[in-house]
């Protein structure tokens, strides 16, 4: 028995970043503009350099006020993309569509308690017996309140509570993997059958003391505002955080039709893997990823937007590979112009492809004096996502005719 594969469409967007508020915006900015402008802050966390969130009027897409109390930031950026990408694709308010509609969110862990860290870290230093001052803060210093409003599935809960969306659930958790996995699976679903819609994305917020501490305790963190993202010597010059809530409507291309939905490109493949990375194993991965998802250079219609995380060497082995693999094809790095958003990372680059795809105009350069200017619009485009720990992933669209 041959089994029917479905087309796989966009017909949803949903994107929130430090250059604004919704896909208008940054269709706006980034087609057909020689220099879109990148928004930083690079005093509040000095020496780091992170992209905020932009002024949000939470309550055009969550309007009780009780749920925007009960949510971590991160919480409502994911939830407002959510409503933002619903509204976009005609479904917001549907009931019915929203009742049969999938749901796949890549989170991550929630906001921490900074202040009970640093009273951990400052105690530590003056005490040997470290593992009984970790049980005794935990018993006295931790809210449980506090524990419950961050547990990672309570994105796709508030989701479901504020635009009921009450299909299935799934929230995947593993940094830059978790959204190369979310959109994975949702594209597999519809493919096969087992969905005819679905929302997915994620969220991330640059503003977080305990991510840059991590993040910096690899010794990751870029620390010079005025340093390209890119260095002459081709390597990555350290990671910027990134703000970033995108999501997605993936249709079957029947399901749109039926429904005459907007669409803004075919998803013609996506993969996604991790291993090792040493011994150009990770060249070799992405070069099977890239063989497997269809991902070739065709020249100048085809767009690459490269989801580099900014960690030096791993960075630069991504562009190496990409330049080698699409030497034609115009070469966009998402964090050059949005910072990095982990979990978000992926899924900001199909959005953007998406835009790009859509629009009757080339997309301008993200970073300036280093991208070449695209000749033509978009007829295919490439997105990538080397995670700056683990975790690859490609994806491939196109434009529809």
């Amino acid at each position: 028995m041959t089994q029917t594969r479905h087309d796989v469409v966009v017909t949803g967007i949903g994107l929130v970043t430090s250059l604004g508020v919704g896909h208008q915006v940054h269709s706006g900015k980034l087609i057909g503009s020689t220099d879109p402008v990148r928004t930083t802050d690079s005093e509040r966390f000095a020496p780091y350099t992170v992209h905020p969130l932009p002024e949000i009027d939470w309550s055009e897409q969550i309007p009780r006020r009780g749920d925007q109390r009960q949510m971590e930031n991160w919480q409502r950026l994911g939830v407002y993309a959510a409503g933002l990408a619903l509204e976009d694709a005609g479904l917001k308010g549907d009931l019915d569509a929203c009742a049969s509609m999938d749901m796949i969110v890549a989170a991550g862990g929630g906001e921490r308690d900074v202040a009970v860290d640093t009273l951990i870290i400052e105690e530590g230093r003056k005490r040997n017996d470290r593992e009984q001052l970790l049980t005794e803060k935990l018993t006295t210093e931790l809210r449980p309140t506090l524990f419950l409003a961050q547990l990672s599935n309570l994105l796709a809960g508030n989701i479901s509570i504020v635009h009921k969306v009450t299909g299935s659930s799934r929230t995947l958790m593993g940094e830059e993997g978790a959204g190369i996995s979310a959109i994975e699976t949702a594209y597999a679903r519809i493919a096969a059958g087992q969905s005819t819609h679905c929302l997915v994305g994620g969220a991330f917020i640059s503003e977080r003391w305990d991510m840059l501490m991590v993040i910096e305790a690899l010794q990751g963190l870029g620390k010079n505002p005025n340093q390209p993202f890119w260095n002459s010597d081709g390597q990555a010059s350290g990671v910027n955080l990134g703000t970033s809530g995108a999501f997605l409507v993936l249709e079957s291309l029947e399901h749109a039709k039926a429904r005459g939905a907007h669409i803004y490109a075919r998803l013609d493949a996506v993969l996604g893997d991790r291993g090792p990375r040493d011994d150009g194993r990770m060249e070799q991965r992405l070069a099977r990823l890239a063989d497997d998802t269809g991902a070739n250079d065709t020249g100048a219609d085809t767009v690459v937007f490269c989801g580099a995380s900014g960690f030096p060497e791993i960075s630069g082995r991504e562009r190496a590979f990409l330049q080698d693999r699409f030497p034609t094809a115009p070469l966009r790095t998402i964090g050059a112009l949005f910072g990095h958003s982990l979990e978000a990372q992926f899924p900001t680059g199909l959005a953007l492809a998406c835009l790009a795809l859509d629009a009757d105009a080339p997309i301008s350069p993200f970073a300036a004096g280093e991208d070449a200017a695209a000749p033509v619009a978009a007829n295919s485009a490439i997105v990538t996502t080397v995670g700056h720990a683990r975790g690859e992933g490609i994806a491939r669209l196109s434009r529809m005719s």
